[in-house]
């Protein structure tokens, strides 16, 4: 039996809410979706019904929140301008969505009577560390603005976490495969599309290490912070990963599951950036074990991109910085 009756995904028609407000609703959930749907308004054309709820509002509007909230008792909090480049296109606007509007979404869902809070910061916060793995215990270093903003709203939420309002706060690694609000510009899903499609893929540098985790087991990280008791969870933090590859690794990965001759070109980076997170906790504390490889990743993708459920690589829809400078959002 769910604990939770109602569940508020803001950001629920990205491209991780894409694949987990289906999976809420396939286990009985009622779902809230807060989002501005610049990706489409067909995402769930499949899933809907008296169960699902879509609000198109921004994360910004306190009347918009509030009509969001209403009968949420769980808030899963997705919505932000995604990764550095859509981030430093206007610094402005993503402070406002990914900073300014936290806390009083946050506040809002107390006053609303929501019981359970989960976050989604990034694994991006601990910046560039010398560990070998980089765990929940370290400092957090952020060294852009989108990652730094992801780091004090995680400091914002533990302010506001009180008895009877359960906060955890989740940092992903780089998530891959496909959903129906489809990204390309993640390192595996791009490496998968130029594959398939050009047999040529391009790595730049190629010893940086990438952690990476299948979005069908970050829909399932989501599902299991709503079962966990409070006690287990409130006020903490876990990583959620699975595979720690170089970049090197994962384009030979991607051209072994997708087959055929595909050529590998080296290029050099001035990004040097490399870590290996580890996600021993999420298995110690929570009990969740990833399932899905990145081989899984990129079949699924190899599947979507055969059966024609995808259009040109080069479509703005597929990448977050050519989208988010088409809409001109303010």
């Amino acid at each position: 039996m769910n604990r939770f009756g109602r569940v508020l995904v803001t950001g629920g028609a990205g491209y991780v809410g894409a694949a987990l407000v289906p999976a809420l609703l396939a286990r009985g959930y009622a779902v809230n979706v807060l989002d501005l749907y610049l990706y489409g308004t067909e995402v769930f054309a499949e899933q809907r019904g008296p169960a699902l709820l879509e609000i198109a509002g921004d994360i910004r509007d306190p009347d918009a929140v509030a009509r969001a909230l209403d009968g949420a008792d769980a808030v899963i909090h997705l919505a932000c301008i995604s990764n550095d480049p859509s981030y430093d296109l206007d610094p402005a606007l993503g402070r406002s969505i990914n900073y300014d509007a936290f806390r009083p979404l946050v506040r809002a869902a107390k006053a609303a009577g929501v019981k359970r809070f989960v976050y989604a910061s990034s694994s991006s916060v601990y910046g560039v560390k010398a560990e070998r793995d980089v765990h929940e215990d370290l400092p957090l270093e952020p060294l852009t603005d989108y990652s730094k903003y992801k780091a004090l709203c995680e400091d914002v939420l533990g302010r506001e976490r009180e008895p009877g309002f359960t906060t955890v706060t989740v940092r992903p690694s780089t998530v891959c495969g496909w959903s129906p609000r489809l990204r390309l510009d993640l390192v595996v899903n791009i490496l998968a599309a130029h594959a398939w499609h050009n047999h040529r893929i391009r790595v730049f540098g190629g010893d940086q290490m990438r952690p990476n985790i299948h979005i069908a087991d970050m829909v399932g990280v989501y599902l299991d912070l709503l079962d966990q008791p409070d006690a287990a969870i409130d006020g903490d933090v876990f990583n959620a990963g699975y595979e720690n590859r170089t970049v090197n690794e994962l384009a030979q990965i991607v051209r072994d599951a997708v087959g055929g001759a595909i050529e590998i070109d080296v290029v050099p980076t001035d990004d040097n950036r490399s870590y290996h997170v580890s996600s021993a906790k999420m298995r110690r504390v929570l009990g969740f074990v990833p399932r899905f490889t990145i081989e899984d990743a990129v079949r699924d993708l190899c599947e979507a991109f055969a059966s024609g459920k995808v259009g040109a690589m080069n479509d703005p829809m597929y990448h977050n910085i050519h989208r988010m400078r088409d809409a001109n959002l303010r």
